[in-house]
């Protein structure tokens, strides 16, 4: 692996662990990067890595980051587990070019990956996404990106890349890994219908904040389908998050959006996570509070991975298989015997197979069985179909 110590400025971790016979805090389990040095990164599963960098705002204000507010609440949140090695890495601090960052961060969370351990970025602003994105790229891995977010952040293409613009970039980057991208929370005010428009013609997927609270459960599937997730904490509400660049009266509470942060835990597909936009403000430590929630529950949900993603054998899910009167395909359900969930079997050209198979096993809810029951071919199915072909 890498030395990533030459990117990574330590942290005190004294502070952090609990004192006499308090409960087991995660600052008890966690190995930090500190001036002992860089911990033995051997069968770690998680690291959190800090990032300070603010030149890539839309807005251009000048923001200093809450990373060791975040730290001071995190690590006094109790441990479930002894058996889980997490790492702090430390914080990536600005380069002397806002691309020296993006370097450094892409290549962190590249080497991690590489080494089978899920990078848990807490930004800096949004634009740290493409940079995250490009990660994969060096690995040539193609991949579904998630974005929650009150904006699509298409920006101009043609402009610099910003926190607003980081999503056109990736879409328009060459060579192209991007298979799929789902925005979660979208509020309409903030989005042009043109935009709407560009979206479904590429056959994304955007989900409204009021679809999406109305029942937060049917969110699972969508979440369950990604390689990377970028949560933009101005998902969440301002009475709830007002330290965080963007934040408006409208967006998620704090358990619903903790819901999604342990839905993302609980995928065994998903590779990686960044919650961006923290920065540091007078609210009584409020948001950075609640972005260490987020994190405990995106831990919270990794202890509770079943690891039964059907990539492989298919033996012991239970298959049911719907006929659609006016079309060329039946669709073909699978139900985990281990954690109840669904997913669709979508057909892919043969000489796709290698690169395409594991996009073509669609997480889904029981919703989607029960409208292919009524002869109604399922919008996820349809949207999956054409990308692959």
């Amino acid at each position: 692996m890498e030395d990533l110590s030459i990117y990574f400025t330590p942290v005190s971790s004294a502070e952090f662990k609990s004192q006499g016979d308090q409960i087991r805090t995660l600052g008890d389990i966690t190995e930090f990067n500190n001036d002992g040095g860089m911990p033995d990164l051997d069968g770690v599963k998680i690291a959190i890595i800090g990032v300070n960098e603010f030149r890539g705002v839309a807005d251009g204000g000048q923001y200093n980051s809450a990373l060791t507010s975040f730290r001071s609440y995190l690590y006094k949140l109790s441990a479930h587990t002894t058996s889980l090695r997490l790492v702090d890495l430390g914080d990536i601090n600005p380069g002397n070019s806002i691309d020296d960052t993006y370097h450094a961060v892409s290549s962190s969370i590249e080497s991690l990956m590489k080494a089978g351990i899920i990078p848990l970025v807490i930004g800096g602003s949004q634009d740290l996404t493409y940079a995250h994105y490009r990660a994969y790229e060096k690995m040539e891995q193609t991949i579904n990106l998630v974005s929650i977010d009150p904006r699509f952040d298409l920006g101009d293409v043609e402009g610099p890349l910003h926190s607003e613009s980081y999503l056109g970039k990736i879409v328009l980057h060459q060579p192209n890994f991007l298979f799929n991208f789902s925005n979660i929370a979208y509020q309409s005010y903030f989005v042009d219908n043109s935009v709407k428009e560009l979206m479904d013609g590429l056959h994304f997927e955007s989900y409204r904040l009021g679809e999406v609270r109305a029942n937060i459960q049917q969110s699972e599937p969508i979440v369950r389908n990604a390689d990377m997730i970028s949560f933009d904490l101005a998902s969440i509400r301002m009475s709830d998050a007002p330290a965080a660049i963007g934040a408006s009266p409208h967006g998620f509470y704090g358990e619903e959006a903790c819901s999604l942060a342990r839905y993302a835990g609980m995928s065994d597909k998903l590779s990686s996570i960044g919650f961006y936009n923290l920065i540091d403000r007078n609210d009584n430590g409020q948001t950075a509070h609640l972005l260490a929630q987020l994190v405990w529950f995106f831990i919270d949900g990794y202890l509770g991975r079943k690891k039964d993603f059907p990539i492989g054998s298919k033996d012991g899910y239970t298959k049911y298989r719907v006929g659609i009167s006016n079309g060329d395909h039946e669709i073909i359900f699978l139900k985990s015997p281990a954690s109840g969930r669904w997913w669709m079997e979508v057909p892919y050209p043969p000489d796709e197979r290698l690169r395409l198979a594991r996009h073509a096993m669609v997480p889904c809810n029981y919703s989607d069985y029960e409208q292919a029951m009524k002869d109604e071919m399922p919008d996820l199915w349809i949207k999956t179909y054409l990308k692959l072909g």
